[in-house]
């Protein structure tokens, strides 16, 4: 069991039935997923892009990238339907609690003049979304072959039923929420 799988059953299960009130220990709001995004715009002049991208998400999720395509054509940007445009990937179990931990005990400290993320970007139903400019803060990336700064999406879905719940799920995790 990774370990902050097991930080998670020990300490913050506790935490979380004190806190809330459950009445039951399948209330407690865990994580369920955690996708990772990158939109390529300019992927529609340079294919090549597509790839370092994809080799990138790789690297950082431990996982092979799906490419994802254009819906809809649109004229003004020169995009036709099912034109490459992306990859994402979708982590679960325990590939997602490994990610989870390095991004917040290895990458997101990495960020320059780095304080805390911002509590603002929940949904409305516990799951959090967050945007990071450079892939490079992530340790397994090496600086010399990037041929591109390149954008990531990072959105972690939890079974919280109020974003305080999830909020207070991420806090316990480790998540450096601003004060």
């Amino acid at each position: 069991m990774s370990q902050l799988k097991e930080f998670y059953y020990k300490e913050a299960v506790p935490k979380l039935i004190e806190t809330f009130r459950y009445k039951n220990v399948m209330q407690v709001p865990k994580l369920k997923k955690v996708v990772l995004n990158m939109g390529l715009g300019e992927a529609i002049q340079n294919i090549k892009l597509l790839d370092s991208a994809t080799a990138e998400l790789k690297t950082v999720a431990g996982q092979h990238p799906v490419i994802t395509r254009a819906k809809k054509s649109i004229a003004a940007f020169k995009l036709r339907e099912g034109m490459p445009i992306g990859c994402m990937v979708t982590l679960r179990r325990n590939r997602m609690y490994d990610f989870f931990y390095k991004l917040v005990n290895t990458a997101l400290p990495r960020v320059r003049d780095f304080r805390g993320i911002s509590g603002k970007a929940f949904d409305g139903r516990g799951n959090y979304s967050l945007g990071i400019k450079e892939q490079i803060i992530f340790p397994e990336i090496d600086y010399d072959k990037i041929d591109k700064i390149k954008g990531l999406n990072i959105s972690i879905v939890t079974s919280a039923k109020t974003d305080e719940e999830g909020k207070e799920l991420l806090r316990l995790l480790g998540m450096p929420f601003k004060n």
